[in-house]
């Protein structure tokens, strides 16, 4: 039996790979016959249309399941009816025996077409397709029909010269406006205002172009800008593109897959900001640094300016206390009113900012633009201050993000300037305590001139332990110290303390400085070794350097010895700038190696140049340096007094801003004249005491300083017996006329004598009783030929 003719309807899509699977077509006559068969049907089922055609339709039904109105038949011999469209889920029987499932769907013909050869009228129509086919169709189309209608990633295709050629609903949203009176318009023209913030920096007509040219997708591009259908709010894409070709494989267009990622763009923006602020706040250990440093970090990421106002005790170091609407001092200011920093600033009660540091908490004031954010600095439950956030009216006012962000801005900023107040405290009482550690100012000498110049370190660390002194000698003498403690702080600033007495009871013993510094050190030992046991906080003086000299005008001579401390600088007149070439000795308290001094002639004049290393390092410079540039300075300046020598010492090497304590001891040397100085040897002989008295009456004569003769005679009459009494040997006699006059006697032993009370009974032992009674100091100094006593009377006044 031949079919009728059969043509699938109009506008089924038998080629692309978006349209519709092929559809398999039958028509039934109203007995169910099956009265025309495609060529689809048979591609489908394997049948020839003359193995069908006069069959019922049912002889190839398998099972029938659901009806797509969802009412279920299993009978495969019903009649067919025809009184409307019905669908269903079929399995269908194969030609070579399998089972396909199909989708099926019978639908009347009205009018009916015309009779077959066999009398039969076609009476419907029934499609049939694969059911995986047609459902992955399906689950396309409503793809498709999502991203253009529903999805929330915006679809845009550009033609060449980046024109709009089609937007799916997303994107004319974005756009706003109607896509008809979009299209043709460029991307430059759509969004006026954006913001390319990757490496394609090139116009969206050339990025459009290199594309529809090379093929190559670009991935991820960020714009910034805003949208015309939300213009006041700036908004962040993730953009990427690829080319659209058509059937014959020729680009089209261009198309744009843009999703806004202003949430996540925002959230890594305010995380990276935090991370900034952790690393960069709080480095100056300064209030009104960290202040500054808040502002920098801020502005413009953040917000449009900054302002930072901390209570007055809190800048002074002092501990902070409840903040009032009256106590605070502006310390940052970006809204470009530099002068208003150091300013008073009172905010009236009832306003935000004095009920946000009433209550501690923050505060908005959005009324009017700019918007305010107010944000308490607290440390503790305690206010220390006031940050002001602002935005202006081109930017977004704050939201609860903004805000969780100020508010960890400011606690962060809050820590660090509490640490800074805590540091000023700290380190202003550890100078407080080095400088009443320090002479007030340096004793008028006839040996030397003496300055000083003392420089503690812009440092976190706090003052260091570096000393100086100039301590007055018997005999005229003088001795020079210059130490340094490691470390910084209270506790170097106590050690400090403790050596320079130590330095200064040691050398009213009259000891060389070889012997001062074996004794210091092992004072220093043992001052460790007891911190150790106590469980101390290490704030000990191990690791202390001094350098230590005595200069002699008599003699013009000086001895020397150092531990772990940089040589001093000398310049004798008319000679090059040298540096002292002494023994080495470990520093104080590191171990228990002899020290060994140096003895150097010093022609009146001689400059005479102690320092702490802290004066000649320098960032990214060796210590040879810095030693050089003070060996300049010394030979160009040698002319100076000793306070102007120091100011231009200070001035070329030390920088604003000195790592490191710097200490500088400046000393020109004197000489006593031939005329101020008696000196006689006399034998061992009791006979000669009467010499003795004599010669130093009659050298107080010539002084003019008959009012001390009787006393001097006195003097000279025991300290000689004593001599000759106890000693071997040639003695000494010399008379020194400087700010006192100054008797000494020398022997060649080294006994130890020493004043006592004498009882009623005996002879002698009265000596040097009567000496200490009738001068004002008096002491004994060993050498290394024996000892000398000396004795110092005040001079008349004139």
């Amino acid at each position: 039996m031949e079919g009728l003719p059969f043509t699938p309807p109009a506008g089924a899509d038998e080629g692309g790979h978006l349209g519709p699977p092929p559809a398999a077509f039958a028509l039934l006559a109203a007995d169910g016959v099956l009265v025309g068969w495609s060529r689809e049907a048979e591609a489908l089922l394997g049948y020839p249309a003359s193995q069908v055609l006069g069959r019922r339709a049912t002889d190839l039904l398998v099972t029938s399941y659901a009806d797509r109105d969802g009412s279920e038949e299993r009978r495969p011999d019903q009649r067919l009816r025809f009184d409307g469209t019905r669908s269903a889920v079929a399995d269908v029987r194969h030609r070579s025996g399998h089972t396909v499932r199909v989708a099926v769907t019978l639908r009347p013909l009205t009018p009916a077409l015309d009779e077959d050869s066999t009398g039969r009228a076609p009476s419907a129509v029934l499609m049939a397709a694969e059911l995986g086919e047609l459902r992955w169709w399906e689950t396309r189309q409503a793809m498709l029909q999502g991203l253009v209608t529903q999805s929330p990633v915006t679809l845009t295709i550009y033609g060449p010269g980046a024109r709009l050629l089609w937007a799916n609903a997303s994107s004319v949203r974005e756009l706003g406006g109607d896509l008809t009176a979009l299209l043709g318009r460029s991307m430059t023209e759509l969004f006026p205002g954006d913001v390319l913030t990757t490496q394609h920096l090139a116009p969206p007509e050339d990025f459009v172009r290199q594309i529809l040219e090379t093929g190559e997708p670009v991935i991820d591009v960020r714009f910034r800008g805003r949208s015309p259908a939300d213009p006041r709010r700036e908004r962040v894409w993730s953009s990427s593109y690829f080319r659209l070709l058509d059937g014959r494989g020729e680009p089209v267009g261009v198309c744009e897959q843009s999703i806004d990622v202003t949430d996540h763009y925002r959230a890594q923006q305010r995380l990276t900001l935090l991370a900034e602020a952790g690393a960069r706040i709080g480095a100056t250990l300064d209030p009104s640094g960290t202040a500054a440093e808040l502002a920098k970090i801020a502005v413009p990421q953040y917000a449009d300016a900054v302002l930072v106002d901390v209570a007055a005790e809190v800048l002074e170091g002092e501990e902070p206390k409840p903040v009032t609407a009256w106590d605070l001092v502006r310390v940052a200011d970006s809204d470009g009113e530099p002068s208003r920093v150091g300013e008073r600033v009172a905010y009236a009660a009832g306003s935000s900012q004095a009920e946000g540091l009433a209550g501690g908490r923050t505060t908005v004031d959005a009324v009017v633009a700019p918007t305010r954010l107010y944000v308490p600095l607290i440390v503790r439950g305690t206010s220390l201050g006031l940050v002001t956030f602002v935005r202006g009216d081109e930017s977004e006012p704050f939201d609860d993000g903004d805000r969780a962000v100020a508010e960890e801005l400011a606690s962060r900023t809050a820590v660090c300037i509490d640490n800074a107040r805590r540091y000023r405290r700290e380190r202003s009482a550890a100078l407080m305590l080095q400088r009443s550690l320090l002479p007030r100012s340096l004793p008028e000498l006839s040996a030397v001139e003496a300055a000083s110049r003392y420089l503690p370190a812009d440092s976190h660390l706090g003052a260091g332990g570096d000393w100086f002194d100039v301590i007055p000698l018997s005999g005229a003498r003088v001795g020079l110290v210059v130490g340094d403690v490691v470390g910084h702080g209270l506790g170097a600033a106590a050690t400090m303390g403790r050596l320079r007495a130590m330095v200064r009871t040691l050398a009213e013993l009259d000891l060389a400085p070889d012997e001062l510094l074996a004794r210091l050190n092992d004072q220093v030992g043992k001052d460790a070794s007891d911190q150790n046991v106590r469980g101390s906080d290490g704030s000990g003086a191990v690791g202390a350097t001094c350098v230590y000299g005595i200069y002699d005008p008599a003699s013009r001579t000086s001895t020397w010895a150092a531990a772990g401390h940089l040589s001093p600088a000398v310049v004798q007149p008319h000679g090059p700038v040298s540096f002292l070439r002494l023994p080495p000795g470990p520093p104080l308290g590191v171990g228990r190696l002899p020290y060994e001094g140096a003895e150097v002639a010093l022609a009146e004049g001689s400059l005479v140049v102690l320092f702490t290393d802290g004066l000649v390092e320098a960032r990214g410079q060796g210590i040879d340096v810095g030693l050089g540039r003070l060996a300049t300075v010394l030979g160009e300046q040698r002319g100076s007094s000793s306070d102007l020598l120091c100011a231009q010492i200070v001035a070329e090497l030390v920088s604003d801003h000195v790592r490191d304590d710097a200490t500088l001891l400046v000393v020109r040397t004197h000489a006593l004249d031939a005329r101020q100085v008696a000196a006689w040897e006399l034998p061992s002989d009791p006979a000669l005491v009467a010499r003795a008295r004599a010669m130093a009456a009659e050298q107080l004569e010539r002084w003019g300083l008959d009012d001390l003769a009787f006393t001097t005679e006195l003097v000279v009459s025991e300290l000689v017996t004593n001599a000759i009494r106890h000693a071997s040997g040639p003695i000494g006699l010399r008379l020194i006329r400087d700010r006192s006059l100054i008797c000494e006697v020398s022997d060649s032993q080294h006994t130890s004598p020493h004043a006592r009370y004498a009882g009623n009974d005996e002879e002698g032992g009265r000596g040097l009783f009567m000496v200490a009674q009738l001068t004002e100091h008096w002491g004994t100094r060993y050498m290394p030929t024996g000892k000398t006593i000396w004795a110092e009377q005040a001079l008349p006044v004139p």
